[in-house]
């Protein structure tokens, strides 16, 4: 995990070879795959890490200390390639976390609404997420998107028949 943190991939690729596991967690709930998702800065070759933690094992539907898998966790961050990686994978795309949150909630309610975000939300929206489906309040996707003026990612939902 330490060596996860610091994005330092060539003693990722020996710890791996000598067996690490990539799945385990600390007291905090971290592995290395989770931290892959959400915890290296975009400025870095961010992607890496979750190649070589999900070609060695990772579990992704693994979940951090909120519930919350790693595509939730790279969705609130507008993490793009990130997020096409994983649905690749067998992830739930409409795993809800502790704060009653799908990873679609998440890049509405925590991004930006920018260009990265939105992105996420057409990527989650292709990978057949239900863009009803509404937070533990009862507010929907589309409400928040509408309550944030987010106008790309209002667009986006209405098109894939969000109410």
């Amino acid at each position: 995990m330490a060596a996860a943190y610091k994005n330092r991939l060539e003693i990722v690729d020996l710890l791996i070879a000598a067996g690490a596991d990539v799945n385990m967690k600390d007291n905090t709930l971290q592995s290395a795959y989770l931290i892959a998702t959400s915890e290296i800065p975009r400025s870095e070759n961010y992607t890496e890490l979750l190649t070589k933690t999900l070609k060695a094992g990772a579990d992704v539907h693994s979940t951090d200390s909120y519930n919350g898998t790693g595509l939730i966790r790279a969705a609130d961050r507008g993490y793009v390639e990130i997020i096409r990686e994983l649905l690749k994978t067998d992830i739930r795309v409409n795993h809800i976390n502790k704060l009653g949150w799908t990873a679609l909630l998440e890049a509405i309610i925590l991004g930006d609404g920018g260009e990265r975000h939105t992105e996420v939300v057409r990527m989650l929206v292709d990978a057949g997420v239900d863009v009803n489906l509404p937070d533990k309040d009862g507010v929907a996707p589309l409400d928040h998107a509408k309550s944030k003026s987010f106008m790309a990612i209002i667009k986006t939902l209405e098109n894939s028949g969000a109410k």
